[in-house]
């Protein structure tokens, strides 16, 4: 176990390879697959603290693409889900669905959150809302996220140290 762990820190400290892991992880965590990104990118910023910033911004790029897929997984389910159920007779669906329009791509900004941000995606493309606006707003919450996560890491290490 201890060559597996010290292999993955010499992986992770190439930033070619660790850029790559990242965008890839972030993408997957951002399907609806049980994944977590952040301690992926903490152990980046770790190893290479003057990569913070374009760790940030790949992380949030394939977190963002990750997002986009559970929109077209969304907009792709709703002919079939048309067809199986009968959702619209449930007040909670109504409900849900009048919140999300009334918001329109703006409530993609919770994208971010934990439950509730990757399905929310999937629920943006099942009412078809606008794809470009979607992804804009599910960036800004998400790069805010990573940007928090990252930044507010290098200053516990700073106070820590």
């Amino acid at each position: 176990m201890d060559s597996f762990f010290q292999g993955l820190l010499v992986h992770l400290s190439d930033p070619a390879y660790a850029l790559a892991l990242l965008f890839t992880v972030a993408l997957l965590a951002a399907t609806l697959l049980p994944l977590g990104s952040e301690p992926l990118l903490l152990a980046m910023v770790t190893l290479q603290p003057d990569l913070i910033g374009l760790a940030v911004a790949v992380a949030t790029l394939g977190n963002t693409l990750g997002g986009m897929v559970g929109w077209w997984m969304g907009y792709g389910a709703k002919n079939w889900v048309a067809r199986r159920f009968d959702v619209a007779q449930s007040p909670v669906h109504a409900r849900a669905m009048r919140w999300l329009q009334r918001l329109g791509p703006a409530a993609c900004l919770g994208a971010w959150l934990p439950v509730v941000g990757d399905p929310l995606c999937v629920l943006a493309g099942y009412l078809r809302l606008p794809l470009l606006p979607c992804a804009a707003f599910m960036a800004i919450g998400k790069g805010a996220r990573y940007l928090l996560v990252a930044f507010g890491w290098q200053w516990v290490l700073a106070v820590w140290a």
